[in-house]
């Protein structure tokens, strides 16, 4: 079972109830949620099943994924938060010559299918912002490199049409300077080109935070935030 911010309203209350206690019982739980035996007890099964909580001796009480799941909720509504995305950008540039080039990526996959950008991706459980963009070179481009931070980049993008926000992350820029190997040219979702920032602005859609990163970057400016705007057609 895939615990995510629409969970049953049933889960939810026995989490918060034993979020707030060490253990509690059958009856105390049933309690919280309003329901009959069968279906509270249906509940209860899908989530010791999933590991979110385990019985003892008559008691119930979270595991430690539960309770690293249950500390993610808003207990006044009730709710598991949503939280933005947390992910590492690239800035992987070279000299050729008298070019100051960056990798570039074509995104082919949705969201934002067709956008010119910086590389990157989410970073995983326990894994460092360095190993993450790291990683994140090797899978997208065949290159090898390391990594230093240079800033953070908190960026939400709107839908145009009605304000509404679609996406919202964190980006912790990672820059590097010695890309190593021979570049993969296409990867399952992209393509990898070297460009100036000249080059990058003149395609047909481009991100504006892909020029923003590198500005930022010689700029020294350790935190910016920016709201952006999408038509239907570009998410």
């Amino acid at each position: 079972m895939s615990y995510e911010p629409d969970v049953h309203s049933a889960q939810i209350a026995i989490l918060r109830h034993l979020l707030f206690v060490p253990t509690a019982g059958f009856a105390e739980l049933q309690k919280s949620t309003d329901l009959t035996s069968d279906h509270f007890n249906f509940h209860i099964r899908k989530l010791v099943d999933s590991d979110m909580i385990k019985k003892t001796d008559d008691r119930y009480e979270l595991t430690p994924r539960g309770k690293e799941y249950a500390n993610r909720m808003d207990t006044d509504e009730n709710e598991i938060e949503k939280q933005p995305k947390v992910s590492v950008a690239l800035i992987v540039e070279r000299q050729n010559g008298d070019r100051r080039e960056f990798i570039v990526q074509k995104r082919l996959k949705q969201p934002y299918y067709g956008f010119y950008g910086r590389l990157g991706g989410k970073v995983r459980w326990g894994e460092s912002f360095e190993q993450a963009a790291a990683r994140e070179l090797q899978e997208e481009t065949g290159l090898n490199g390391s990594f230093t931070f240079s800033h953070i980049f908190h960026k939400k993008d709107y839908r145009k049409s009605d304000g509404k926000l679609l996406e919202d992350k964190l980006f912790l820029v990672m820059y590097c300077n010695d890309a190593r190997g021979e570049m993969l040219s296409v990867f399952e979702g992209g393509e990898n080109h070297w460009m100036t920032q000249e080059e990058l602005v003149l395609q047909d859609k481009v991100f504006e935070s892909a020029r923003d990163f590198v500005t930022y970057h010689d700029q020294g400016i350790p935190y910016h935030a920016q709201d952006y705007t999408y038509d239907d057609s570009e998410y």
